[in-house]
């Protein structure tokens, strides 16, 4: 896509499928992802600059400090946050950047960054947010439930949201988020280059 790229937030419920939409438009249209900064020590096999920019928590606190992030938060006894430059240098080449993150984070990338669009996925039912849950195999149905839980928490998010995709089927959703970030290309807020250069056009026509 020329121009400019936009930041689109991506955020649902835990089993909904968010990650997975995302590794898809990645892999099949090129999106980039943004990469978190953190103050957890590398685990074995991950890169810096690849999975997370790897931070002490003194330089992290510093980079608060500059409004460096799009947004950060304390997790346990470590610190998460979006790096306003990797976003932006990435838009201004023109690459469309994907931001998945959770509802709180969302919130307030949205309240200082205005014009970033966000995305909520979620399951068609709560009956199918269960099924996916105890499909993945890893958690007992005590800790399934809690998430079940806390989604109907999270619902009071939705409607702060600018778009509800219901992911009934990966491919189906997939084509359909691609096909809203694409068109948020014409709105008028990501056009104002085309209409200055149209206006300008008009006013120096002789023909």
């Amino acid at each position: 896509m020329p121009g400019k790229g936009i930041i689109a937030v991506i955020s649902g419920f835990s089993g909904a499928g968010k990650g997975t939409v995302v590794n898809e438009l990645v892999n099949k249209y090129g999106y980039a992802v943004s990469i978190s900064a953190t103050t957890r020590p590398p685990r074995e096999g991950e890169e810096e600059g690849k999975n997370y920019f790897f931070k002490t928590k003194e330089e992290f606190k510093q980079m608060v400090k500059e409004g460096r992030f799009m947004e950060y938060a304390r997790y346990v006894d470590n610190y998460y946050g979006t790096p306003k430059d990797y976003v932006y240098s990435q838009i201004n080449n023109g690459r469309d950047v994907l931001l998945e993150i959770e509802m709180q984070g969302a919130m307030q990338v949205k309240k200082n960054f205005p014009d970033v669009t966000l995305v909520f996925i979620t399951p068609p039912h709560v009956a199918e947010l269960k099924r996916r849950l105890l499909k993945r195999g890893t958690e007992t149905e005590d800790i399934i439930n809690k998430r079940i839980a806390r989604a109907a928490e999270e619902c009071s998010y939705m409607k702060d949201y600018d778009y509800i995709i219901v992911n009934d089927g990966l491919e189906e959703c997939v084509e359909q988020v691609h096909c809203l970030l694409t068109a948020l290309h014409f709105t008028k807020n990501n056009q104002q280059q085309l209409i200055e250069d149209i206006s300008r056009d008009f006013k120096g026509y002789n023909g």
